[in-house]
């Protein structure tokens, strides 16, 4: 039997209409991956590393990062990241 897992957005960045925000978005990406937070998801993911999902927005891009997660690891991520 396998253990439950969760996709859960673990972080947001709000992208300006750019040119090309995939190739902008990758800083803000990367400096996350820096943080506390970002180290700890990186390292925990259950199954698959986190992914990326661009989002159009009135003035640009949302993009939201998932994590798939158990429900242990998510308690322990919202109440220490939260």
């Amino acid at each position: 039997m396998t253990e439950e897992v969760i996709p859960y957005i673990v972080h947001k960045i709000n992208m300006g209409d750019v040119e090309d925000p995939d190739l902008f978005v990758a800083e803000p990406i990367w400096k996350w991956q820096q943080t506390d937070a970002g180290k700890w998801v990186m390292e925990n993911c259950t199954i698959e590393k986190p992914i990326w999902h661009r989002h159009p927005n009135t003035w640009g891009y949302l993009y939201t990062i998932t994590a798939y997660l158990t429900p242990k690891q998510l308690t322990y991520f919202r109440l220490k990241f939260e």
